[in-house]
């Protein structure tokens, strides 16, 4: 688990832990010394004011990916010339669904390991490979064995499906 922390002046310990991270609001006033910026909350906002007292706030759970990043320079040799079969999520870092699906494929790396090897490429930075297996919409995960593309999951869809996908490649 990552920790990495960040110091800011919060008018309450409690607000800092309540805060919401993409919801944040920047006031400036006609003094060059007096910066407010609000973290809006469920029940009421949090304002961080210049000269109050700083605190440090820690991440207290950090994403610890199990399936290694692809992209189009070294999906060659990851992917189509891998000796094990290949399972690839096509995301984009803008998608939610995708979030899900990276759970779900960070789980099945983890207990397929050895067996099967799992990749994400993001459809944003590497389109052209993305372009090739025409992938239109994300998150789609696709399976190769031998360098061909075998199986194909679109969608968000519950582990069950892609576990399916899996055993049939690899009984294949």
């Amino acid at each position: 688990m990552a920790s990495s922390s960040t110091s800011v002046t919060p008018s309450s310990h409690l607000a800092a832990k309540l805060a919401h991270p993409r919801a944040i609001s920047s006031h400036f006033s006609s003094n060059p010394n007096s910066l407010n910026i609000s973290f809006p909350l469920k029940n009421g906002s949090f304002k961080l004011r210049r000269n109050a007292p700083s605190i440090t706030l820690k991440t207290l759970f950090a994403h610890d990916p199990k399936a290694a990043v692809v992209t189009k320079d070294a999906w060659e040799k990851s992917v189509m010339n891998s000796d094990a079969p290949v399972l690839v999520e096509f995301y984009a870092s803008w998608c939610g669904p995708c979030m899900m699906v990276h759970r779900i494929i960070d789980e099945i790396a983890s207990e397929y390991a050895g067996r099967v090897s799992c990749f994400i490429l993001n459809t944003d930075t590497d389109f052209p490979v993305a372009e090739v297996y025409n992938i239109m919409a994300v998150p789609v995960v696709l399976l190769f064995k031998n360098g061909e593309r075998k199986e194909s999951v679109v969608g968000t869809m519950p582990k069950e499906y892609y576990i399916a996908a899996i055993e049939r490649i690899l009984k294949s």
